[in-house]
């Protein structure tokens, strides 16, 4: 609990004075970031905090918007990929601005097995909090941030909209956690 404490206020300084893209244009959270923690609605009765992950890394996959080719495709690929995360003892979290009915049906459909958050009202404030939202069109960019068991953004990357960024970055990051303990 000190720890899951001691990680959101050292972040909400971090995001705080953080206001400059990086040198590629993004402004995605960078490595070595202290995760900032959110709490979402993971269907339209249950919400999922970040902290419930201390001690054990984690994949936040945002993606601009359930139900469109290339965002199903990625979810799905994860999906197909879950015993390779969990490998890794690390828990993998989709997070975009769709609300929580429509996540729902989507796993249903998709048959995915793993959770989908609705960064939905206030709109985007998650993806806000990561530097990922995109205020152009109301969606969030299609980014990845794996965290160390400490709450350390560990690895970030930001793909095209258009494509898929797969999962051979992820599970780079998640090895190099896992062999060096990585930076952070």
């Amino acid at each position: 609990m000190k720890q899951a404490k001691a990680f959101m206020n050292t972040a909400t300084k971090i995001i705080s004075s953080r206001s400059q893209p990086r040198a590629n244009g993004s402004t995605a959270l960078p490595a070595g970031t202290p995760a900032p923690d959110f709490a979402l609605k993971s269907t339209p009765d249950q919400t999922v905090k970040l902290s419930e992950f201390c001690g054990r890394p984690v994949v936040l996959a945002f993606y601009p918007a359930d139900w469109s080719p290339v965002c199903g495709d990625q979810m799905a690929l994860y999906n197909e990929m879950l015993s390779e995360f969990q490998e890794f003892d690390a828990e993998i979290l989709g997070i975009s601005v769709d609300g929580a009915w429509c996540h729902s049906a989507f796993c249903r459909d998709r048959k995915l097995h793993f959770p989908l958050l609705a960064d939905f009202e206030p709109k985007g404030e998650v993806a806000r909090l990561y530097g990922v939202y995109r205020p152009s069109d109301g969606t969030t960019e299609r980014a990845l941030f794996v965290i160390n068991a400490d709450g350390i953004i560990h690895w970030s990357y930001v793909s095209p909209v258009g494509v898929n960024p797969g999962a051979a970055g992820i599970l780079s990051a998640l090895e190099e956690l896992q062999t060096k303990g990585g930076p952070g």
